[in-house]
């Protein structure tokens, strides 16, 4: 289905998908598909070195780092160009680490560049766009902290001096056991509004008061570890904060709104490449006298799953083109991604299942794929509290509106 993508958009898409299906491709399967004594521990780690490898081949490809600033190494692409690319990317996990387009990094990058000082972006952000180093987003906190509910944050920074003293306790913090250093959100003014009033910091790991308490046990996402921190007594000097002083939630809504449109296509071409699989399935096996692709049933199935997700893939794109415009496009946002979410679990579940006992196996890709998307309606907020946002938008649209100029009018004051 063609879309309105620019010229450079489908000619960086165009050699992603070369690079997944000519070079990753046959080696994730090697890796994973294999029937061999090797551990699931042991292939993690072959990964982990394979990815390194990849990068090579992506920069060889002129396929590494699309949003990176071309100034850091990157393709410097503009937001709405990246869509495409993303998708293409989001076929193959290794991929998208090897393309540096994978979470937390993504993200972080974004908010480094948009955000941090020259001082910073020569300290953390040249290196972690090279991948020299990597890093983590420290945010949720456990019970009655902050989770679906930013303004529940209750880590403190308080300042000392020239210094920030960051306590709190996190946990869910994406590479944080893995990251050479760490964005937390503190709370940095009690009296202020609760949207307001929380900073950035930027954290090195190994900082005194750091304590990596585990990494929690969790499904999906092999190998990515998701870690619960405490922070007591952290100092960092005053040139670690990052942005303004208590415009936390702006800095990370720059961050979060399109990390969600570029996780959208992720797992949009994760289900794209679920369906090349259960359809290529189809066509084999053969089953009460005829092939499966011939089951009026499985056939409705395909069609419904690639009506919907011509619909995500346009959801998607309306809403990158608010953002590029400068609008907010938070009820977008909030639509596409519980959307998106609900549409790529059905569809690989639906994979799952035209494959049986292929599908729950781990030599195909489907059951990763699946264990990944379940979590999906969940991180980068739970589908209730986009349908709330929704909803607001929809039964209250003045009081959205006022709270948003608000918000807008306190962060640039």
């Amino acid at each position: 289905m063609p879309y309105d993508d620019s010229e450079r958009g489908r000619e960086v898409a165009a050699r992603t998908r070369e690079f997944v299906d000519e070079v990753v491709l046959p080696e994730e399967r090697a890796l994973f598909g294999g029937r061999d004594e090797r551990s699931p521990a042991d292939r993690q780690d072959e990964a982990e070195s394979l990815i390194d490898d990849l990068r090579e081949d992506a920069r060889e490809l002129d396929v590494y780092g699309p949003q990176i600033p071309e100034a850091y190494g990157g393709l410097g692409m503009d937001f709405d160009d990246l869509l495409p690319v993303f998708e293409e990317a989001g076929r193959s996990i290794l991929a998208m680490r090897a393309m540096h387009v994978a979470a937390p990094d993504e993200g972080n990058i974004h908010i480094l560049d948009e955000a941090g000082t020259e001082a910073q972006k020569e300290k953390y952000l040249r290196p972690l766009a090279n991948a020299e180093i990597t890093s983590g987003f420290s945010m949720t906190e456990p019970l009655d902290g902050s989770g679906s509910d930013p303004k529940a944050i209750r880590t403190t920074a308080e300042k000392e001096g020239d210094e920030w003293v960051i306590d709190g306790h996190k946990w869910w913090t994406t590479q944080g056991s893995d990251a050479d250093f760490l964005i937390v959100v503190a709370r940095t003014n009690q009296e202020a509004h609760p949207y307001m009033g929380v900073s950035l910091f930027i954290v090195d790991a190994d900082a005194d008061g750091v304590e990596l308490v585990r990494d929690v046990p969790h499904m999906g996402e092999a190998g990515m570890a998701h870690s619960e921190i405490r922070y007591d007594g952290v100092r960092v000097p005053e040139e670690n904060l990052l942005g303004t002083k208590d415009a936390g939630f702006a800095i990370a809504q720059q961050r979060l709104g399109p990390a969600r449109l570029t996780h959208c296509m992720r797992f949009v071409g994760m289900a794209d490449r679920s369906l090349d699989v259960a359809k290529a399935y189809m066509h084999e096996r053969e089953a009460f006298g005829e092939p499966l692709a011939e089951k009026q049933a499985l056939r409705f199935d395909i069609a419904e799953a690639e009506t919907r997700l011509h619909a995500v893939r346009t959801m998607v794109r309306h809403a990158a083109r608010q953002i590029a415009a400068g609008e907010q496009a938070r009820t977008e946002v909030a639509m596409t991604k519980t959307f998106a979410a609900g549409v790529v679990q059905d569809v690989i579940d639906d994979c799952v299942q035209v494959c049986g006992g292929n599908g729950i196996g781990k030599d195909l890709p489907l059951a990763d794929f699946y264990e990944n998307v379940r979590c999906f309606r969940i991180i980068d907020g739970a589908d209730e509290v986009h349908k709330r946002s929704i909803a607001r938008a929809a039964l209250d649209p003045d009081d959205v509106a006022s709270e948003e100029v608000e918000h807008i009018t306190r962060f640039d004051g």
